[in-house]
């Protein structure tokens, strides 16, 4: 049980570590071997009434027997320990994960993976930081970088909830959609900031390092203080920028992160200031009535001295740019309205289902272009397992002229076309906090986005990323009963709005020689 606001009841919820909602942060060094006990305890499910049955992988026993899988979502994982959604753990289970911690010192996350179940797990509060350190960004005092270090480093977990009028935390944004059923979009309308909702951050007068998450299970914003003052974005999902990037705001989509310094020596002693959102709700969720989550938190000024420490020039060396891809792919994201499927919406990539065989296999040690071309009328994040990428730019498409020249064939045929000739606007370069190394990317409605990938080889990274592996309790989860019953392989690319994740919006893919 969680309270979410001194004002509100407790509400059944969900934790890592012994934690009654969310998990501990964890802090590992680069290079250092993180063993993680992990273990399914869950008694009682408190979204067992939101659990569908429709979805692929899910049945009436998930209700009680609450599947789990475990993802370090940013780390360069070996595939049996990156918690592929289809490898699950169920109450008195449970699995050893090993994280060699071999990239860039950043910040990453830990959630829940489960196939068909995500988004509520994570909802419920199986969601956690992981903070990758090494000898510059130490997170102690007097390190290298001159970065805020103790007290002067926030992690910020942000999401969005709904609450019942006897002050429970539910799933349901809108009564339109039955208990029990997928709902599309659910988003919230109450800021939540690691855990509580709209807390009272009391600040001192100098520089801090917030360290945000959108851990929300569907919405985008477009964060900034109600003031507009300017704020430096210094490190994405990937680790830090080659030096800091001054903004006023900073648009995160589910899964990505932000690393910022703000300055609130800037502010009087008794200066109050709120971090809002103003990003618009897709129409499509603004017609069922659906408005701006406005507020996330205030920070109280104080009048105590805090960290004085300047901004650095340099953080990072400065990356080489993207070298040229040796592959170009087109990827597809969809979301269409089907006669056999009303009234669902089918969610693909591709036009296939998650249990299609039509994967993508990128050769180890080759560089690739991926194409992300949405054809929606909503933003999605998509996020690549074990990987890291650059994003190259956005453009605008004609999707109606895409769709008239190569029609969408049924579901389960891959559909890939190219829409370089469908292109309406030049190509627009990466925001200042996409500048770095990603994992997850907004791609806008109707556009492509375009990124740059390399695909490591076993030898980099010290494991077999194309290993195969056993799938355990999945024998009674499989994915609508068509899913082999072999063992698994490889990892998964898929829209981190987890509403949309659950019901298809993932794809299989693996890494091969």
């Amino acid at each position: 049980m969680h309270r979410f606001h001194p004002d509100l009841p407790t509400s059944p919820s969900l934790g890592y570590g012994g934690m009654d909602y969310l998990g501990p942060t964890i802090e590992a060094h680069v290079d250092q071997l993180v063993t993680v006990r992990y273990a399914n305890d869950i008694a009682a499910y408190p979204l067992a009434a939101d659990v569908d049955p429709g979805l692929h992988g899910v049945s009436d026993l998930d209700r009680t027997q609450v599947p789990t899988s475990l993802h370090l979502h940013g780390g360069v994982t070996a595939p049996q320990f990156d918690g592929h959604p289809e490898l699950i753990q169920r109450p008195g289970e449970g699995l050893v994960h090993e994280y060699t911690n071999g990239r860039a010192a950043g910040n990453l996350w830990y959630h829940d993976h489960a196939m068909g179940m995500t988004r509520l797990n994570v909802y419920a509060g199986l969601v956690g930081m992981y903070f990758l350190r090494d000898d510059a960004d130490t997170g102690t005092a007097g390190n290298s970088l001159g970065l805020p270090s103790g007290e002067f480093e926030l992690p910020m977990i942000l999401q969005d909830k709904v609450f019942t009028s006897d002050g429970q935390q539910s799933v349901r944004s809108t009564w339109l959609t039955p208990q029990g059923s997928w709902d599309p979009a659910t988003p919230g309308d109450l800021g939540v900031v690691n855990g509580v909702v709209w807390p009272k951050l009391e600040v001192a007068r100098g520089l801090y390092r917030l360290r945000l998450l959108n851990a929300a299970t569907y919405s985008v914003w477009n964060l900034h203080f109600a003031n507009r003052m300017r704020f430096w974005v210094i490190g994405s999902e990937g680790g830090l920028l080659a030096a800091p990037a001054p903004t006023d705001h900073v648009r995160l989509s589910p899964g990505e992160r932000a690393d910022l310094l703000v300055d609130f020596s800037m502010l009087e002693p008794g200066t109050t200031v709120e971090l809002r959102n103003d990003e618009p709700v897709p129409l499509a969720v603004a017609q069922r009535g659906t408005q701006v989550m406005p507020v996330f938190c205030r920070f109280d000024v104080g009048s105590a001295a805090g960290f004085t420490g300047s901004i650095p020039q340099q953080l990072n060396s400065v990356a080489a740019e993207p070298a040229s891809p040796d592959v170009v792919r087109n990827l597809t994201i969809m979301q269409l309205s089907r006669p056999s499927d009303y009234p669902s919406i089918t969610m693909s990539l591709n036009n296939l289902r998650f249990t299609d065989s039509d994967i993508e296999l990128p050769r180890q040690g080759t560089v690739e272009q991926w194409n992300l071309i949405n054809i929606t009328t909503e933003p999605h994040p998509i996020h690549l397992h074990l990987v890291a990428f650059r994003v190259v730019g956005r453009q605008s498409i004609d999707t109606a002229a895409l769709m008239q020249r190569y029609p969408v064939p049924d579901l389960g045929v891959r559909w890939t076309p190219s829409a370089e000739e469908f292109v309406t606007s030049s190509l627009r370069p990466p925001e200042v906090w996409e500048t770095g190394e990603k994992d997850t990317v907004i791609v806008d409605a109707n556009s492509i986005t375009r990124v740059i990938v390399r695909f490591p080889t076993a030898d980099e990274l010290g494991f077999d990323p194309d290993a195969t592996f056993a799938r355990g309790s999945m024998a009674d989860h499989s994915a609508h009963g068509e899913a082999g019953m072999g063992d698994l392989q490889g990892y998964v690319w898929h829209c981190h709005m987890l509403d949309h994740e659950d019901h298809d919006m993932m794809l299989r893919y693996r890494v091969v020689t």
